[in-house]
């Protein structure tokens, strides 16, 4: 199990976002969260990549409790993050927002074909090569979310936590951003997909976990899913 999240619960001030959340990643899968807003999907995320502290509960990666670490020891341990804003560098060009991906620490050989270096964060973004020296500022919506993800992938991580990665997208770039990930999860990187597109997301993932207000409500297979059309209505139709 790459990553196993147990009882987790998560406050913002005397409000009780999480209340006992516990879900977990295989090595490979990708794995969607899914909700109407307001649940804690993306506190979820959160929760596990350290920009909020748990106030009990465990988060476990590759078999080491990592609860509460700072993100920037979540990232070295090996996990990515891309956040629903971006939060691009808008005065930094492509290539040097991608740099700033790269975990000190980590020593990795660039010929080993696993390995996310900058050609082949290329080769997997074209878009961004045409772009290499403009500044991020000047890129689309979808190129800064490609450009996103590819600042995650630069650390080499073996977990990526994506939150709404097609939000505020045109069609034409939600299917090239779904597609992407698709590619990146067949190149072996583990996904935690929170996505409101559930048909983009019910399309890319192994498994899924449904979150009504701070709790999982349901936990199974896409297969599983689509047979409970009730349980799909409760927790995803608006």
């Amino acid at each position: 199990m790459l990553l196993e999240v147990h009882e987790l619960n998560t406050y913002y001030g005397m409000s009780h976002v999480l209340q006992g959340i516990s879900l977990y990643v295989n090595q490979g899968e990708l794995v969607a969260l899914l909700g109407r807003n307001g649940m804690g999907k993306s506190t979820t995320l959160k929760s596990v990549m350290g920009l909020v502290k748990p106030r009990s509960g465990s988060v476990v990666f590759e078999g080491k409790t990592i609860t509460g670490y700072p993100p920037y020891k979540a990232a070295r341990a090996g996990i990515g993050y891309v956040p629903e804003e971006r939060r691009i560098f808008p005065n930094l060009s492509v290539v040097d927002n991608l740099f700033l991906g790269i975990k000190g620490g980590k020593i990795l050989n660039p010929e080993d074909p696993k390995v996310w270096t900058m050609e082949r964060i290329f080769q997997h973004f074209p878009k961004l090569k045409e772009r290499a020296g403009q500044k991020g500022r000047f890129l689309s919506g979808g190129e800064q979310q490609m450009l996103t993800i590819g600042r995650s992938l630069m650390g080499n991580p073996s977990l990526l936590l994506v939150d709404e990665p097609t939000e505020g997208l045109a069609p034409l770039l939600v299917k090239e951003v779904r597609d992407i990930l698709e590619e990146i999860n067949k190149a072996g990187v583990s996904i935690l997909l929170v996505e409101h597109n559930i048909k983009v997301a019910l399309s890319l993932a192994n498994r899924v976990y449904l979150m009504g207000k701070a709790h999982i409500g349901f936990a199974g297979t896409v297969g599983e899913l689509e047979r409970n059309p009730e349980i799909k209505a409760k927790y995803l139709e608006v």
